[in-house]
């Protein structure tokens, strides 16, 4: 199984997803977020992927979505629109993220990526 982890090497909670997944032997290819973000074709399939609503997938802690007030404007933004803004800036997205054949998850909540992870191992 091929598994994609998006990361930005600088936070915290990404290199704690990152030790887990070494820690349990999970082969994964690795993608600095902020160097080589997420494109609108693939925000679109993950999103959908995932079952999620768009907003879980924009980093509301990020010096960006506070800048910009995104917490007032998403609610009136068409899905499209916050496809392209995701897609603007990796530091946008909500990180760690992992895409998997079937599956997305985002965030890291151990819990929950052990339970689909061994889903598929």
């Amino acid at each position: 199984m091929s598994i994609l982890f998006l990361e930005y090497p600088a936070c915290s909670t990404c290199k704690k997803a990152r030790k887990w997944l070494e820690d349990h032997g999970v082969d994964f290819e690795d993608r600095n977020i902020r160097e080589n973000n997420p494109t609108e074709e693939e925000l679109t399939l993950w999103t959908t992927k995932s079952g999620l609503p768009l907003k879980k997938f924009f980093n509301t802690s990020g010096l960006l979505y506070k800048q910009n007030n995104l917490k007032d404007k998403l609610p009136s933004m068409a899905d499209q629109e916050q496809i392209a803004l995701l897609a603007s800036d990796g530091m946008m997205v909500k990180r760690p993220l992992i895409v998997g054949e079937d599956f997305v998850l985002v965030g890291f909540k151990e819990a929950e990526w052990e339970k689909q992870l061994n889903q598929h191992m």
